[in-house]
């Protein structure tokens, strides 16, 4: 008996430690504002627990190429799984570049993907939405009739723009 209640202590005191170790994120801690002026809220408290789940969840999803991102859309132009497949998604690349140079289309950034076991694929953009997506696809289906728009995880939106 006594041992019983022994595992449950430590096993409550485990539980509670990994439940105060999660980061809380309270509404009013996003909303601050500089200047003058009070921000006063009033919501039930599992809105700032949804909140702040969502925030941490979010802060875990990672691009291809291991940079923090967020769920969008890109073109794919090529896809092979065949054994001159890098060779093929080369000159697919460089049919790409010459078809749409950089300095005339800065928006369509190529990403080279490879896959296991042996997929390489050959991905343009970092779109939000499909109707960001269409505009460019349209354009690129001229010259790539076989491409078509994916969901994946993309780089975050440039806030200058």
């Amino acid at each position: 008996m006594i041992r019983k209640t022994f595992l449950f202590l430590v096993s409550l005191t485990l539980a509670s430690g990994w439940c105060f170790s999660q980061a809380f994120i309270k509404t009013t801690d996003l909303f601050q504002r500089h200047g003058a002026g009070d921000l006063n809220i009033i919501q039930d408290q599992a809105i700032d627990s949804l909140i702040s789940h969502y925030i941490i969840a979010n802060k875990k999803i990672r691009t291809f190429e291991g940079n923090q991102g967020m769920q969008g859309f890109r073109i794919q132009i090529f896809l092979s799984p065949a054994r001159n497949a890098r060779v093929e998604a080369d000159k697919v690349r460089m049919d790409f570049i010459d078809k749409f140079p950089e300095d005339k289309y800065p928006d369509l950034k190529l990403y080279p993907q490879t896959q296991e076991p042996a997929w390489y694929m050959l991905r343009v953009g970092d779109y939000r939405n499909k109707i960001e997506c269409y505009k460019d696809l349209i354009l690129i289906q001229k010259e790539f009739p076989n491409s078509y728009h994916v969901p994946t995880v993309i780089n975050f939106p440039d806030q200058k723009k």
